[in-house]
């Protein structure tokens, strides 16, 4: 069986290189690093090695040592600057262990019931997604200001075509805005 180990694991990958170890899952890792973003790796994966565990200091494969607290402010700093840190967004209570049910015109087809939990996390990556986006084109290099503001209107649309989708979340903070929101 392969090792279990914690989130917050220092680890250096033959391939990506260094990475923490972001989130545990039944048979694999969602590894964080540096230069390849958030890679799913198998507990079985005998590609990486184990740099430290959480709580102690690291050594890098440079040489330097860092300490967790460190490893964390810069990580989250890194996650945060390319928008890979998922806001915590909550779905409004009336919904929670709802579902939604997709019911076909033609009746020899059976309908399709999703998770309203499902469905609302689908929704919020997607708007996650879109700020990712909006940031990507703000900050392009080659991109004139006019070309920004005309890809920046096509978001906007596409916010506004989601505001369906607002019933759903808890917060108006949360909410989609179109053109004619604020």
């Amino acid at each position: 069986m392969a090792n279990e180990y914690a989130i917050g694991t220092f680890i250096d990958h033959d391939r990506y290189g260094e990475g923490i170890i972001g989130k545990v899952n039944p048979v694999s890792y969602d590894v964080y690093f540096a230069r390849g973003g958030k890679v799913e790796i198998l507990k079985s994966n005998k590609e990486f090695k184990v740099v430290s565990q959480p709580g102690e200091a690291v050594s890098s494969a440079s040489g330097s040592n860092i300490d967790i607290e460190s490893l964390e402010k810069m990580l989250v700093h890194t996650l945060d600057k390319f928008a890979m840190l998922q806001e915590v967004v909550e779905m409004g209570e009336k919904w929670t262990g709802g579902k939604m049910i997709l019911q076909s015109a033609n009746a020899t087809i059976q309908p399709k019931e999703i998770p309203i939990e499902t469905f609302f996390h689908k929704i919020v990556m997607l708007r996650d997604r879109l700020r990712v986006l909006e940031q990507n084109i703000n900050s392009h290099p080659k991109l004139t200001d006019e070309e920004k503001v005309d890809l920046q209107q096509y978001i906007t649309r596409i916010y506004g075509s989601l505001t369906t989708f607002n019933v759903l979340f808890k917060e108006k903070d949360d909410y989609f805005i179109g053109t004619g929101g604020k």
